[in-house]
């Protein structure tokens, strides 16, 4: 494996700070496209300070020296290339040749990937990579495939979600009675918030820090590094830690592009973006460790919650029971042969 940089705390919170792409001196410069036979564009949703956006550029800097300037991969963070359903639009059709899709993102276009974000599955990490690395995770992207995207190995870690308000604190179920809330643009999860019998509203992330700081919404749900590097917490004043579902990335390419690669290069670009994302989870592990003091210092208040009060709604809903339909039985023993009973 190679790595590029040691992901140091100091690093960590030196780029979360949210500096310009031009001031992050370390990033590394890729080969110039006039001597790049094949040029990606990787267009992902995410700010220049997130970790999967330090370690692409780290994987793409590998690649253009491993294929010596023949194969050159641009990343367009922070939704430079329109939002999320845009950027699938774009990799279905060549405008982009990769994407970070996340996983109830992409479930607009193969419902089967929305079950690794299935509310409240997962109890760990450990649950979580044993799952998406092995049988299940082979399933969805086989389900990739069949709609002409190609999809590398290794999922890339957004973290467990969390629930925030402007409101007060979310502590058990029948504190979202009604609250307007965000959620992506993602059937499971507008079914998962309406079983909770919240008002949750649709929208792309590009629309997330306008609507809550024009109160659209009150509230709305994402991993902590996304608070931090979206700065949610400049117009979210409540935090509650619900781990309600987990959230990751496919890097998806366009099928005709990747066929169109060399088999050397296509070796090259798989091993480089795998050890990336690798190398990006155990980066938002270490940052998940220092988050939630660092947005306490920001303002954040952040409160515990009854995780048993959730679930039973959402059984009390027949929400696992529909999704289990909708998945197929296959799907869910595979879920379940990997983290136990989840209904």
């Amino acid at each position: 494996m190679t790595n590029n940089r040691s992901f140091t705390r100091r690093s960590a919170l030196r780029t979360l700070a949210g500096l310009p792409l031009a001031a992050m001196v370390s990033m590394p410069r890729l080969a110039s496209s006039a001597q790049a036979e094949y040029v990606f564009k990787y267009g992902n949703n995410l700010p220049v300070s997130h970790p999967l956006n330090i370690r692409s550029q780290e994987a793409a800097a590998r690649i253009a020296k491993e294929s010596n300037g023949r194969l050159e991969v641009r990343v367009f963070p922070n939704n430079q290339l329109g939002g999320d359903t845009d950027m699938l639009a774009q990799v279905r059709s060549g405008g982009i040749e990769m994407f970070n899709a996340g996983t109830m993102v992409i479930a607009t276009l193969t419902p089967i990937s929305a079950i690794t974000a299935m509310g409240f599955a997962f109890a760990n990490d450990q649950d979580v990579w044993k799952t998406v690395d092995g049988q299940l995770g082979n399933h969805v992207r086989a389900a990739f495939a069949k709609v002409g995207l190609h999809t590398l190995d290794k999922m890339w870690d957004n973290g467990f979600r969390q629930m925030t308000s402007s409101a007060g604190p979310i502590k058990t179920a029948a504190d979202l009675d009604g609250i307007k809330i965000r959620v992506p643009v993602s059937p499971m999860a507008i079914s998962m918030f309406k079983a909770l019998q919240a008002a949750p509203t649709s929208l792309q992330f590009s629309e997330v820090y306008s609507a809550l700081q024009t109160k659209v919404v009150d509230a709305q749900e994402n991993p902590l590094v996304i608070l931090q590097t979206a700065k949610l917490y400049e117009v979210q004043k409540y935090c509650s830690l619900t781990n309600h579902s987990w959230d990751g990335y496919h890097l998806v390419i366009n099928g005709r592009a990747w066929r169109g690669l060399p088999d050397d290069l296509k070796a090259i670009y798989t091993n480089a973006f795998n050890d990336a994302g690798l190398q990006q989870r155990a980066d938002l592990a270490q940052l998940n460790q220092t988050l939630q003091a660092d947005l306490a210092a920001k303002g954040m208040v952040f409160n515990t919650t009854e995780a048993d009060s959730f679930r039973e709604q959402l059984r009390k809903a027949g929400f696992y029971a529909e999704w289990k339909k909708k998945f197929g039985d296959e799907a869910w023993a595979l879920l379940e042969a990997s983290v136990g009973k989840v209904s």
